[in-house]
């Protein structure tokens, strides 16, 4: 028996390659802000890590990111790093742990998570995933199978994201 309901495509998604001790990761924020605001849970983001070299803390902030997500609170927590960059750079996990502290999470568990490395293969895994696909700098959008490099210019990028999410939605819906 064919069930239509099941044939329903599910939630678009955006997938956003992230650094977080990235500026232009910061700058991407209002645009991020406002594609929630404007599509709710009509819209999945989901932040995908891509730790660069040349930020020697990015790999750690990532799997702190995790640490969060695994807490229930990744995007304040991912907003909360990204808006203060430069105290990353210069703080590192210390930082990492602190804006855990301020967030309410608990900040010990943030500790033990660096140190025992429970999130390293979720943090490799996208990185290899997004070498894959052709990632080369932060952010990184993918949405319906297009990938928009932000890295360059954020100009004009979520017109486009919303352009395509529209278009998604509309499928989805006919």
């Amino acid at each position: 028996m064919n069930d239509s309901s099941a044939a329903r495509p599910a939630t678009p998604v955006l997938d956003i390659w992230c650094e977080l001790q990235c500026p232009d990761c910061r700058t991407a924020l209002d645009d991020l802000r406002a594609l929630r605001a404007r599509y709710g849970d009509r819209l999945e983001l989901r932040l995908r890590h891509f730790p660069l070299d040349k930020h020697k803390h990015a790999f750690a902030a990532a799997q702190a990111a995790e640490e969060a997500a695994e807490q229930g609170r990744a995007w304040a927590y991912v907003e909360a790093v990204l808006g203060r960059v430069e105290e990353l750079d210069g703080g590192g996990e210390r930082f990492l742990v602190e804006v855990a502290r301020e967030l309410g999470l608990d900040a010990e568990e943030f500790d033990t998570a660096l140190i025992d490395g429970r999130h390293i293969l979720i943090v490799d895994a996208d990185q290899a995933e997004g070498k894959a696909i052709g990632v080369t700098g932060t952010p990184t959008y993918v949405i319906g199978g297009e990938r928009l490099d932000g890295g360059r210019s954020q100009e004009g990028l979520r017109e486009r994201v919303e352009e395509i999410a529209d278009r998604l939605l509309a499928e989805q819906e006919a």
